[in-house]
């Protein structure tokens, strides 16, 4: 394993990076091919599918449980968590084009205003020409999203979102990037879910559902104990 620590945007805020997580990126791949077809996410913005993995799933179980045995000491390093608990573990793949989006779908979002909540990728297929990138919004100057600004971000982001199209891609008119992680395979990276981020995700992406072709990551959000 290959870690660094990244500090993004004014806020400095802690993006771990660590590359060859697992070393077995292809078995992961197997893990997930066992499992589809995946199902449309539901009770969430995901633009595609995603397959959530719990203790019933024996084999796949074992692989999220043994990464996050060795994600732990980023973690605790990086955001000053040393316990923590599995919130949801998924397989999950984008099929949806740019055209077909949702408004609020179309904008760098974020997952959580808690400090102690912790979202990571595992990159593990297709996703080469891809990965996260992270955003300051414009109008407000706000990078991570926290109790004391969410109110003021969200009535101003919604206003925004009826102008936009597709994916997001780079800066623009509303958000400047602040910082990328390439999706190389079997990197991981793990970031504050309030931040500002999105997928990048690029016209030309193979929109397949099947995860030994398509964009496949493993999704995790986490909540320190």
């Amino acid at each position: 394993m290959k870690p660094q620590l990244l500090r993004l945007g004014e806020g400095a805020h802690p993006v771990v990076v660590v590359d060859d997580m697992t070393g077995r990126a292809e078995a992961v791949v197997d893990l997930a091919a066992a499992l589809a077809p995946f199902p449309h996410a539901a009770r969430s913005y995901y633009p595609g599918l995603r397959r959530v993995i719990d203790e019933r799933d024996t084999d796949a179980f074992g692989y999220v449980r043994k990464l996050l045995e060795d994600a732990a000491p980023f973690i605790a390093g990086a955001f000053d968590i040393d316990r923590f608990d599995l919130v949801e573990a998924s397989f999950s793949m984008v099929t949806a084009a740019g055209h077909a989006l949702a408004p609020a779908q179309r904008a760098p979002h974020f997952d959580s205003t808690d400090p102690n909540h912790i979202a990571a990728i595992h990159y593990l297929r297709g996703t080469e020409a891809s990965g996260t990138a992270f955003f300051r919004h414009r109008a407000t100057g706000i990078e991570r999203v926290e109790a004391g600004n969410v109110d003021r971000y969200v009535a101003t982001a919604r206003g925004e979102a009826t102008t936009r199209h597709g994916y997001a891609q780079g800066s623009d008119d509303h958000y400047e990037e602040i910082g990328r992680v390439e999706g190389v395979r079997d990197r991981i990276v793990l970031y504050r879910g309030g931040l500002l981020h999105s997928g990048v995700i690029p016209p030309d992406l193979p929109l397949s559902g099947d995860p030994r072709t398509g964009r496949l990551t493993a999704n995790y959000f986490l909540q320190g104990a």
